[in-house]
């Protein structure tokens, strides 16, 4: 598995834009035979895939809802992930989940599958 916390979420206004970090920490599973991913959970609703990147060669997949305004990237060197957020909109008002799985050849949006989870960082997109 790997340890991860998220951290960089607030209050913004529509239009704005937030940069959410997670620092992740190999524990059992290295880095680069994982597949990162970022998850979003609105009050009464399921947890929502949004973005996710393969550590290894650093290939992305995004949800068609933010695949326009968002960006996910990660930082070798220093073992974080980013979850770049621009035009952000009230719907976007959410908690922010940072997750790792093992790599597969192909992206995994099932959150069930990823064995690893951070808290959580609270994003609020107000109007």
């Amino acid at each position: 598995q790997v340890q991860l916390v998220e951290s960089g979420g607030g209050l913004v206004q529509a239009g704005g834009s937030l940069t959410l970090s997670c620092s992740c920490a190999p524990s059992g599973r290295t880095l680069s035979s994982s597949q990162m991913g970022w998850f979003r959970q609105a009050p009464g609703q399921e947890r929502e895939f949004v973005a996710v990147i393969k550590w290894f060669d650093g290939n992305t997949y995004l949800s068609d809802t933010v695949k326009a305004r968002f960006t996910i990237s990660r930082d070798i060197a220093k073992n974080l992930v980013y979850l770049q957020m621009n035009s952000l909109k009230p719907a976007d008002t959410a908690v922010y989940y940072c997750a790792a799985r093992p790599a597969t050849h192909l992206f995994d949006i099932r959150a069930n599958e990823y064995d690893s989870w951070g808290q959580g960082t609270q994003v609020t997109v107000s109007s």
